[in-house]
């Protein structure tokens, strides 16, 4: 079993910069793809980022490409997301998620821990 557990989360201004982190229980975090979702109020869970095991592929929804960094410390057991130029439509629930198949993608589904998330307020 795994435990994940997001922070850095908080209220930041438009045009401004978060870094959330999430730290990983267990032996066997290396092994593990590890993605970032973001729900906002009334909409679907989405997703965000996601990284190989390894940290050498990432993958990014397109609202987020080019503002958004996926990267990982396994010696740390932490994956982390950087968040630069924020903007109103960013605000969310972030929660993160790990796959023990390695599974580095957008899908929910190939997913198997998640954590209980963090909340980022963008205001304009």
């Amino acid at each position: 079993q795994v435990q994940l557990v997001e922070s850095g989360g908080g209220l930041v201004q438009a045009g401004g910069s978060l870094r959330l982190s999430c730290a990983a229980s267990g032996r066997t975090f290396s092994s593990y793809g590890m993605g970032w979702f973001r729900q906002a109020p009334g909409k679907e869970r989405e997703f965000v980022a996601a990284i190989s095991w390894s940290g050498g592929v990432t993958f990014y929804a397109d609202s987020v490409k080019g503002r958004f960094t996926i990267f990982r410390d396994n010696a740390k057991n932490t994956v982390y997301l950087q968040m630069n130029s924020l903007k109103p439509e960013d605000t969310a629930v972030y929660y993160c998620a790990a796959s023990r198949t390695g599974y580095r993608g957008s899908s929910s589904g190939g997913y198997h821990y998640w954590g209980q998330g963090t909340q980022v307020t963008v205001s304009s």
